[in-house]
């Protein structure tokens, strides 16, 4: 098993929340919710296969960033009769965009793509 890279580290210390996004099943890179907005950040290792996880976010060595969520993590969210029951059994408010992308795309998602909450106890 290869060792994932970090992203780079905030020096302000303004990550609020953070989640591993993964292509396959094999980590891709990483996604933060700031103060600022959203960044997200292609793992170093996954880099070297140049495979986008959406056209909208070709691979690049740099952050992407942005003041709402990305429109391709936006389209994973939950909708209708369903994000009712995602936001009532996760206990997420229906507006936490980055809240449901988190409690929501860990697993069965519609395409290739899953996001997995990372804090520190699941690294």
């Amino acid at each position: 098993m290869e060792k994932e890279t970090l992203p780079k580290k905030d020096p302000a210390g303004n990550v609020l929340r953070k989640g591993k996004v993964f292509y396959k099943n094999e980590l891709a890179g990483y996604i933060t919710e700031t103060r600022d907005g959203y960044t997200f950040q292609y793992d170093h290792e996954f880099l070297k296969k140049n495979i986008p996880v959406s056209v909208s976010l070709p691979p690049g060595e740099e952050p992407y960033h942005s003041k709402e969520l990305f429109a391709f993590f936006k389209g994973l969210l939950p909708e209708g009769w369903y994000l009712h029951i995602v936001s009532a059994t996760q206990k997420v408010d229906e507006r936490d965009s980055f809240g449901l992308l988190l409690a929501s795309a860990g697993g069965d998602t519609i395409g290739a793509v899953t996001v997995k909450k990372w804090d520190n106890e699941n690294g």
